[in-house]
């Protein structure tokens, strides 16, 4: 049994110690924000909190998160109202959506650290992050948009 914790829930999952993270969240706590996209934690899209820092779920075992504490997208606000998820709304970002829970959970991380990002701070922090779409712009426009109504 691997006990962790998941968007403040204990969870005990009887599952492999080798088992990837992101497929214990989609699989056993159908939790589905969290997106499959490379497998080998080059895309963001499996992007989740461990212990508040941001990681790539794809490349985590559920051995390297036991007893820990694990924020999906799903985590963020329980009615899915956060500031990023607002201005993400507010500046139409998706368009096809894969990538989104990842960017998201990455500028979640990056205004919990720092609350007025400049442009580059979030080119730093969303560097790795894909988004076949191309929104690049106004990802960046939508996290100084929620840095602002924070």
């Amino acid at each position: 049994m691997i006990e962790l914790t998941v968007n403040g829930q204990a969870q005990r999952l009887d599952a492999p110690q080798d088992m990837p993270l992101l497929w214990a969240l989609r699989d056993l706590l159908n939790l589905t924000g969290t997106k499959y996209g490379c497998g080998i934690a080059q895309c963001g899209a499996c992007t989740v909190h461990v212990e508040g820092q941001p990681a790539r779920a794809c490349q985590l075992t559920l051995a390297e998160v036991a007893g820990k504490r694990v924020t999906t997208i799903e985590g963020l606000h329980p009615e899915g109202r956060h500031p990023l998820q607002l201005a993400w709304i507010a500046h139409q970002v998706p368009q096809c959506g894969y990538c989104q829970s990842g960017q998201i959970m990455a500028a979640a991380a990056l205004l919990r650290e720092t609350p007025r990002p400049t442009d580059a701070q979030i080119d730093e922090a969303l560097e790795g992050h894909i988004c076949r779409c191309g929104t690049y712009q106004r990802i960046r426009a939508a996290i100084h948009h929620a840095a602002a109504n924070s």
